[in-house]
């Protein structure tokens, strides 16, 4: 059964678009068939994966507005077992365009209900806003991934996105749980880094995942390069941290396969 994981935070520079690629290849690594839809007019996870926007001809919008199939412009990557469903600038124009559509908030859902079961994860980089392309993101997924940055200003704004989720969850899609909460951009070093960790698990308790993704210069040069971390150097700290969170979020689904005898205590 495919899951759909939004990845939303409404705060810029949370590590929401390095999270989208670097956990999609580290399922892919896992052998699990992921599909990235960029939702973000920025389009950073299209060019993080080696695709320039600009040459871009169709994309997620023209899928939203029912102009093409979204089989048809799926493009691949170099990461083994993930395809992109690419996004544009034109994006933005799509908010205006759908505003006094009928179903407005469902047309992502109805988009990807055509391919969905083509995989076993769909992972969709939601642009940093509570806009209407954000709603339609949360209306499509199963679950909700929050990366918060471990930095003073971390909290805030994220009461405002668990309130638009609870609105998300009474209103348009009952179904829709939050997958956990993911902190980023740990160094070790820093009291204050420290002091976020403590405060987040201590307020949040389960819904944050146990797999800090640390500060790693890996991490900020695999988009350079089109690829993710994992591709890139796979022993680096930040392909580890992403490869540990794929197999946390699949534990918590209990999708991990475990051999008999890896059960037993030696």
């Amino acid at each position: 059964m495919t899951k759909v994981i939004a990845i939303a935070n409404q705060k810029g520079g949370v590590g929401k678009t390095t999270t989208a690629i670097n956990l999609a290849a580290s399922l892919g690594v896992l052998e699990k068939r992921v599909l990235i839809v960029d939702a973000d007019p920025q389009a950073n996870s299209t060019s993080g994966l080696g695709h320039d926007p600009k040459n871009v001809k169709t994309s997620v919008y023209e899928c939203l507005v029912g102009e093409v199939e979204p089989r048809d412009i799926i493009l691949s990557t170099a990461s083994p077992n993930v395809e992109i469903l690419p996004s544009h600038i034109d994006l933005v124009g799509a908010e205006i365009e759908m505003i006094n559509l009928p179903n407005r908030e469902f047309m992502l859902k109805a988009a990807l209900d055509k391919i969905k079961d083509q995989y076993d994860f769909v992972i969709i980089d939601c642009s940093p806003s509570l806009g209407l392309i954000t709603i339609n993101s949360l209306v499509a997924a199963d679950s909700v991934m929050i990366p918060v940055q471990c930095e003073y200003f971390a909290l805030e704004g994220l009461g405002k996105l668990l309130n638009t989720i609870k609105i998300v969850q009474s209103k348009l899609n009952k179904e829709l749980s939050i997958e956990g909460i993911v902190l980023t951009m740990y160094d070790s070093r820093l009291n204050l880094a420290n002091q976020v960790v403590e405060e987040v698990k201590t307020h949040f308790q389960q819904m944050v995942f146990d797999t800090v993704i640390h500060r790693n210069i890996k991490l900020g040069e695999a988009p350079s390069f089109g690829e993710s971390v994992v591709m890139l150097d796979a022993a680096s700290k930040g392909a580890i941290n992403y490869l540990n969170l794929a197999k946390e979020l699949l534990q918590n689904n209990d999708l991990t396969k475990i051999k008999a005898e890896d059960k037993i205590l030696k």
